[in-house]
């Protein structure tokens, strides 16, 4: 169990909390620099640079390596900011959700209320 799940208790939940949200200070900054052009085309161009710019730990560098969505979670990133860094990597927020749960995208889109989903 994880520390924020140990003060919530709610278990499989991450609360961005104050704890998690100091935790991920570094990874929301980079992602929330992402919405302009030229920020979203340097962190394309050099992955590793762009990261170690914003002085992200190694754990918080290979969840964005791995495309690891819930582990950035894990580790203080928040849903608004690291949509940012999906959208830059061609990821939407339903195929996000989905690799949170552990699930493909199409059991994932069996779940929602959402028209014409399948």
């Amino acid at each position: 169990m994880s520390d924020a799940q140990e003060r919530w208790g709610i278990p499989g939940t991450y609360v961005f909390d104050l704890a998690l949200s100091r935790q991920g200070y570094a990874i929301n900054k980079m992602c929330n620099s992402l919405k302009f052009d030229e920020n979203r085309e340097a962190f394309k161009a050099d992955e590793e640079a762009y990261m170690e710019r914003y002085g992200l730990s190694e754990e918080q560098k290979q969840a964005v390596r791995e495309r690891d969505w819930l582990r950035l979670t894990q580790l203080g990133g928040n849903l608004f900011f690291f949509l940012k860094l999906g959208a830059t990597l061609g990821y939407g927020l339903y195929t996000i959700g989905a690799q949170m749960r552990g699930e493909s995208y199409e059991q994932f889109m069996s779940t929602r209320n959402v028209p014409g989903a399948t």
